[in-house]
């Protein structure tokens, strides 16, 4: 089957070319650089020329505080260039799917948001990710929405890694304590959705890590797993005063029988870490100290 990704050159955009390889997929992958999805006859003409069967579209303006103030360029590409995308698949036979966020609802619910919860975005990010769900919906009937949260992954930025990088000179960290999500780890995810491509699941589905945490939660754990004697303090959203409102509860989960189950975000954090570290050149030792002091039951 022939596999487009848009926004290849992303954290999930990488392991999802990685995972549709794997199962011997055919692979075309486009960077930001080489396809940008806000030029809708750019996005056609790659589409015609690769025919593809399915496209992934990871491509997106992800700087949630930076689109607060950058609003035109967050929805010209996760609003209409989402729907470029979709339209484009369409036109020549293939499903998109696209890739959402937890974002897209208040967070006040108070408890899992299932995939016919109401959204109601707080932020100009959330905004923005909801626009692009609605003009994949309307432009493409084959499509699924994979709403997903708190990614983190080989090659991109993180908050396990802005948290190792921080504790390079710091050994007492400040991590709020009152939002609370799914980390999910982009190869798991990837893996996930490689799955779901080769059978016609359509509509939304919502695909996280199994388990929940707030962030100061998981700074402790990053820490733990990594053998670093980090104290992390507790503090709250309002302390840290920035620009993009964020979801307080944004867990999510699936009412549908046909979704993967991911495994729990504490162990794909131990996978996470494995694998840096074996791209990073360590040494057998080191990956050996990470996999005995971070086992998990």
């Amino acid at each position: 089957m022939k596999v487009v990704i848009t926004g290849a050159g992303g954290m999930l955009g990488q392991d999802l070319a990685a995972a549709a390889d794997a199962v011997h997929h055919e692979v075309k992958g486009f960077t930001r650089e080489q396809l940008d999805i806000t030029d809708e006859l750019a996005v056609r003409r790659a589409f015609e020329e690769e025919l593809p069967a399915v496209v992934i579209n990871c491509a997106a303006y992800t700087d949630v505080d930076g689109a607060e103030t950058d609003r035109e360029l967050a929805f010209a590409i996760n609003g209409e260039g989402a729907g470029f995308v979709a339209a484009a698949a369409a036109a020549f036979g293939a499903k998109v799917v696209q890739i959402s966020t937890d974002y897209v609802f208040d967070g006040l619910k108070g408890e899992p948001y299932v995939e016919n919860d109401k959204t109601d975005a707080h932020s100009v990010y959330g905004a923005s990710k909801l626009a692009g769900e609605k003009a994949v919906i309307e432009a493409n009937p084959r499509h699924l929405i994979v709403r997903t949260s708190w990614l983190f992954g080989l090659g991109g930025k993180n908050f396990v890694e802005t948290m190792l990088g921080l504790a390079e000179d710091q050994k007492e960290l400040l991590v709020v304590h009152d939002q609370v999500g799914c980390p999910t780890y982009t190869r798991h995810l990837a893996e996930a959705i490689v799955e779901l491509i080769d059978f016609e699941r359509l509509g939304v589905m919502h695909l996280v890590a199994s388990g929940h945490c707030s962030w100061f939660e998981f700074a402790r754990e990053i820490f733990r797993q990594s053998q670093l004697d980090v104290s992390v303090l507790s503090g709250t959203t309002e302390m840290l005063g920035r620009p993009a409102p964020r979801p307080a509860y944004s867990v999510l989960e699936t009412s549908r029988d046909d979704a993967p189950e991911l495994p729990r975000w504490d162990h794909g954090l131990h996978g996470y870490l494995i694998a840096r570290a074996d791209a990073a050149g360590s040494s057998s030792q080191a990956l050996q100290a990470i996999d005995a002091n971070g086992a998990l039951s």
